[in-house]
């Protein structure tokens, strides 16, 4: 096919991108063609049109330069690539205009506004196999990852038979929006089976392999200092092999990647996926959103920055009680000083997002827009620093001293750009008058053109004292003074004769030929004198870069803690009280989601005390809907809230750090890849026995109910068995298999959810007591969900149909002295072979009678009702008061 030279230019092009979609540049559009164009046309709902300028026309669909930025997003956010190609020549020579890519954009390193979550971090990373000889293991997989929208940048080592779920935990914390693949994976199918279940939005990019160990180094030395660079040159491979790409896609030097980080699980508490998603710290399960979140409850930042950094600690708390305990201290002291906090948040409010701002500064992408929100910011800076001047909290006074102020910086912005200056920089509007005498002498040309050719007129006339002296213009000649013949004598000789005229002669004088040019290219020398000045004060902020990075990371972390401190001070949070001896010792602790979200029904505080002398698994029986799962997420959800640092919803709370959580926790199937509910939860359940330690905390929710009530069952004890006899974890274990009640020994206990029969109806009073639990209340829970009156009448039926059965099963053993092991089983009694030493099951009626008996109105007059405002309060027990005199027969 015989193509325009246009077009060889195009596919030239085209063949240095194929993985992208090229954005050819065209005059004041953005053309694609052949299978680019079918592609966004489909995928855009653009016009697809055709070509001529070969033999065969060419399928083309095109976009508005000046609108291309809102195309580029939606493509993006499908996960697709873009290659912009620009006109460098001038468009206006002679022949074909040249044409270069400045730049691609993938979904790991598109920097517009419009295109990033404000709230959250747009990761790119990196996954690297080395050869074993390089690490002398077969084992090890190297994650290297960056933001380069807010300049974080960093990397991780994974070894040993646990790499894969550490790996893999950390891919779903960063939620990343690009993922590149060095190399043939051995794990490949693995990791694409766990991208596609919790990473949807996530796309690979191939990586052929890493550069050549000189280039690695000077890549590493170009972005980080001698003591900032990683040991290990499997990581320094990794790193090196992530910014070669950078570089290759934003093609800048992005100077704003200086300092790199090493993840290191070993500093924080190990939150892992599963524990993620079940207690909806950062993510809920509903769609994945912020709303009703552990975050959403707790996030009351002023700043973006200050949100992203919130969900980093939330997602990675600590493990160090010092660590932990500087944090607390600083969120006490916000909270005692309403003066201090109020004055801080106000300040916060007027920051923009310093760290993306700077992003858009060093890569040149900042437009007028940018540098005045930053100019806003930086004015609130001395402010801050003044309100933390008397601060106490080491924490406080660290972030003091690392918030720099920028006087002179303010000032030059203040001089130089407008107020309110437009989005573009290449059309003008954007420079103040009085800040550049070049650029104030076109304007007032440009304002003042004929005034000023009076003025000149005028002077020449008083100096040559010609009257008759007069300024004029043409195409032919321009500008030109003509003077009558009357007064040709009066000429001086600076004028030069240009034209003669029958009664007049015209002339030139160097000033005149100076106005003409000042004049005639007056308003684009004005855009060119204005670009110029911008570049030049964003350069001068693009120095201040690394200065400013630190003062926004200080002013992130200081937003954080003001947020920990006003939810504390809204929702009437505790500081939590850290010990090292293993204890979580909490009274009268509340779910932070759950009792935000209730609106008509008051929440129920409950008590929770794990120990590795006393209590080391709670053995928790009762109906489903009586709150068993909301208990044991509350405990993670408190535990985790005092790591992060933060206060937490209770009367008293003594935590012992954990080094891990693990839940297992709902229902859920994996059908993609061939599991069901019951293999999803097996898998959990594995890997929480394999890693657990004595230091962690486990909840195990309903263990076993997804097979056979016998096979079930035997699963949950074996599971309770090894954890109590081979983990030694705290451990918060529901089941509704109450027959396991009868493990209860030193170090496990039961608790049940109170429960008030009257007749035929319970009533669920979501209070987790000492005791067992001896009937599965299934029926009630069917009745309170809306199942026709005839099946659970029927249900009923059948109920009582197998209890007369199971109770002449267990007649006959009592006559035989034997037993099967079904009957066994079912009765809830454990063979000999089961335990050591058979323990009698927990009676919880002693705690039941002193709820609920008639006799004991006053009890219930005083429940705890430091939950309820005072109106609240009165009306809740006027309620109880009259039920009391009900059932105690008084009118």
């Amino acid at each position: 096919m015989e193509l325009t030279p246009m077009m060889q230019q195009y596919q030239a092009t085209k063949a240095q991108h194929p993985g992208e979609i090229l954005f050819f540049r065209l005059g004041d559009f953005y053309e694609m063609f052949f299978d680019d164009a079918r592609l966004v046309s489909d995928e855009l709902g653009l016009t697809l049109t055709s070509r001529s300028g070969n033999k065969e026309k060419a399928p083309m669909c095109g976009i508005p330069y000046h609108a291309a930025e809102s195309y580029i997003n939606r493509l993006i956010a499908k996960g697709y690539k873009i290659a912009i190609a620009e006109q460098i020549g001038d468009p206006k020579a002679k022949g074909l205009t040249k044409r270069e890519v400045i730049k691609v954009v993938t979904p790991g390193t598109v920097l517009s506004e419009s295109a990033l979550p404000e709230t959250s971090n747009n990761y790119i990373a990196l996954l690297y196999e080395p050869p074993v000889q390089e690490t002398m293991k077969d084992d090890t997989v190297v994650l290297a990852g960056a933001d380069i929208s807010t300049g974080e940048c960093f990397y991780g080592i994974y070894t040993g038979g646990s790499r894969l779920p550490m790996l893999f935990d950390e891919l779903y914390r960063l939620q990343m929006a690009e993922l590149l693949l060095v190399g043939d994976l051995s794990f490949r199918t693995t990791l694409d089976d766990f991208v596609h279940l919790r990473l949807g939005a996530c796309s690979y990019t191939p990586v052929d392999g890493v550069p050549d160990a000189r280039h690695i180094d000077d890549r590493i030395v170009e972005h980080f200092d001698a003591t900032n660079r990683p040991p290990e040159s499997e990581a320094q491979a990794a790193v090196a092999t992530l910014l070669d790409y950078l570089h290759a896609t934003v093609k800048t030097d992005l100077s704003q990647l200086s300092h790199l980080t090493r993840l290191d699980a070993s500093e924080n508490l190990t939150v892992d996926t599963y524990t993620l998603r079940n207690l909806e710290i950062t993510r809920n399960l509903r769609d994945g959103g912020k709303k009703d979140t552990l975050l959403d409850v707790l996030d009351f930042t002023k700043t973006a920055m200050g949100s992203r950094l919130l969900k980093k600690w939330l997602e990675s708390p600590l493990l160090s009680i010092v660590a932990i305990d500087a944090r607390l201290d600083a969120v006490q002291e916000l909270t005692d000083d309403f003066a201090l906090r109020d004055t801080l948040r106000t300040a916060f409010g007027e920051i923009r997002d310093f760290e993306r701002l700077l992003t858009r500064i060093e890569v040149g992408t900042a437009n007028a827009r940018d540098l005045i929100a930053l100019k806003l910011s930086l004015q609130m800076l001395p402010g801050i620093v003044t309100a933390l001047a008397e601060v106490k909290a080491r924490m406080l006074k660290q972030s003091a001293k690392e918030i720099s102020t920028y006087d002179e910086d303010v000032d030059l912005l203040a001089r130089a750009i407008v107020d309110e200056p437009g989005l573009t920089i290449r059309e003008g509007g954007i420079i103040k008058d009085g800040y550049n005498a070049e650029l104030d002498e076109y304007r007032r040309i440009s304002r003042d053109s004929k005034s000023m050719l009076q003025e000149i007129e005028e002077r020449e006339k008083a100096e040559t004292g010609i009257k008759s002296l007069k300024i004029g213009y043409n195409k032919v000649f321009g500008y030109y003074i003509e003077v009558r013949n009357s007064g040709a004598d009066l000429v001086p000789d600076r004028y030069i004769r240009k034209q003669t005229l029958a009664q007049a002669e015209r002339y030139i004088t160097e000033e005149l030929k100076e106005f003409e040019t000042k004049i005639l290219g007056a308003q684009e020398k004005i855009v060119q004198i204005e670009y110029n000045l911008f570049c030049e004060v964003r350069d001068h902020m693009k120095a201040k870069l690394a200065s400013i990075q630190q003062t926004a990371h200080a002013i992130a972390r200081v937003d954080v803690l003001a947020s920990l401190a006003e939810a504390a001070v809204n929702y009437g949070y505790v500081r939590p009280r850290l010990v090292q001896d293993g204890t979580i010792d909490i009274k009268d602790g509340r779910h932070p989601l759950v009792e935000r979200i209730l609106t008509r029904d008051l929440f129920v505080p409950n008590d929770a005390h794990l120990d590795h002398a006393d209590c080391e698994i709670m053995l928790i029986t009762g109906p489903n809907m009586a709150g068993k799962s909301t208990y044991m997420r509350q405990v993670a959800l408190l535990t985790l809230m005092a790591q992060a640092g933060s206060f937490v919803p209770a009367r008293e709370a003594t935590i012992a750090p954990v080094d891990r959580i693990f839940t297992r926790i709902g229902a859920s199937d994996d059908l993609v890849s061939g599991q069901s509910t019951f293999m999803v939860e097996m898998n959990e359940v594995a890997q929480i026995l394999k890693y657990a330690t004595k230091n962690s905390l486990v909840i195990l929710d309903e263990i076993g109910r997804g097979t056979s009530t016998f096979d079930g069952m035997s699963i949950a004890r074996a599971v309770v068995e090894y954890i109590e006899k081979r983990v030694h974890a705290k451990t918060l274990f529901a089941t509704h298999y109450h027959e396991l009640t009868d493990m209860e020994d030193e170090k496990v206990k039961n608790y049940c959810v109170a429960v008030k029969e009257r007749g035929s109806d319970v009533a669920f009073l979501r209070r987790i007591v000492p005791g067992a639990a001896d009937k599965s209340y299934g029926i009630h829970v069917a009745k309170l969900a809306g199942l026709p009156k005839a099946v659970l009448k029927r249900a009923e039926q059948i109920l009582s149909e197998l209890e007369d059965e199971q109770a002449k099963l267990d007649a006959v053993e009592a006559t035989s002295g034997s037993a099967t092991g079904a009957g066994k089983a079912s009765a809830g009694t454990r063979s000999k072979n089961a335990k050591n030493v058979p323990l009698a099951p927990s009676d919880p009626e002693p705690m039941m009678g002193s709820l609920f008996a008639s006799t004991l109105g006053d009890a219930i007059l005083g429940l705890d009702i430091m939950t309820m405002t005072p109106i609240e309060a009165l009306n809740e027990l006027y309620k109880l008061q009259e039920q009391a005199k009900r059932e105690a027969g008084i009118s």
